[in-house]
């Protein structure tokens, strides 16, 4: 059998191929930093894609990090994250376009350096976990908001866009050059998936959230506040059609793979508990279909 071709297209990119159709010109697979959405799902039914299991494999956490060559001790609450980055924040009682430009302006403890934050383009799903767990989170967080009686609906309107006047510099999916531009600037930092920093941990360190460094147990725990849940989608009209996609699946829900310990825990995925591992491998080689999304 031919060699599979894998593609990095990231979340939501992925679901639209992943919906096109069926048949073996089309993705057999896609994996996902967050669940698929009603939209997707209805994208998929109505081009007859209708038999799709749904795979948590487990987790991982969104990380902040930056050069190890920086010697301030870095910890950050998600409010500062949010009116570092954010497009608009509060000032003196007005939703503005955000003037901060140095992170002491927001918090006389930090640095007096240059806000500068690589981080995914809005096609990655790490980007749109990073919207929904920080900035909205830290959005929420700011006494404006807090006191101000506003709604899930506001914030989700007026908390998710990105500064685009340069503190905040869209660098891809490409987490490689994001390391490369850290170890270039030691006050610029960098956000991406824990697992990436657990690879990168001899040049880069991370950004404490809340006081907690991202780790296995805090991301696993939920006392890490940024972290993630990874999914796969795959099409049960493809299995047995598709030469060795039944014979992946199965490795892929091997206890080796999967369980504490396995090999993707030492790429960084934080796994399932144990009654959650057992419940993901029936329904993934029984090929359960999965709920409606609405």
């Amino acid at each position: 059998a031919p060699s599979p071709i894998v593609e990095s297209t990231g979340t939501g990119g992925g679901m639209k191929i992943f919906c096109e159709g069926i048949g073996e010109n089309t993705a057999d697979m896609t994996g996902a930093s967050r669940a698929m959405k009603a939209s997707e799902y209805e994208l998929c039914q109505s081009n007859g894609v209708t038999d799709i299991t749904e795979a948590l494999i487990g987790f991982d956490g969104l990380s902040i990090a930056i050069s190890r060559a920086s010697d301030f001790a870095w910890d950050l609450k998600l409010s500062e994250v949010y009116q570092a980055l954010a497009a608009q924040v509060p000032v003196d009682g007005k939703w503005v376009d955000n003037p901060y430009t140095t992170w002491d302006q927001i918090n006389p403890d930090l640095p007096a350096v240059e806000i500068l934050a690589y981080g995914p383009p809005p096609t990655s799903g790490t980007r749109d976990a990073f919207v929904e767990l920080a900035m909205h989170a830290g959005c929420e967080e700011l006494g404006h908001v807090k006191n101000g009686g506003f709604d899930g609906d506001w914030v989700e309107e007026n908390c998710s866009r990105m500064r685009t006047d340069g503190p905040f510099v869209e660098a891809g999916e490409n987490d490689n050059l994001i390391v490369q531009r850290l170890e270039a600037d030691p006050n610029a930092v960098g956000i991406f998936g824990y697992s990436f920093l657990f690879e990168n941990l001899d040049r880069l360190k991370a950004v404490l959230i809340e006081g907690v460094e991202p780790d296995s147990s805090t991301i696993a725990d939920k006392s890490y506040p940024v972290s993630r849940p990874l999914f796969f989608y795959v099409k049960n009209a493809h299995r047995g059609v598709i030469p060795n996609l039944n014979e992946f699946l199965e490795e892929y829900m091997s206890n080796d793979a999967l369980e504490q310990g396995g090999y993707l825990s030492e790429r960084g995925l934080v796994s399932l508990a144990d009654d959650l591992l057992t419940k993901l491998q029936d329904a993934v080689l029984n090929g359960t279909n999965m709920e409606p999304k609405s």
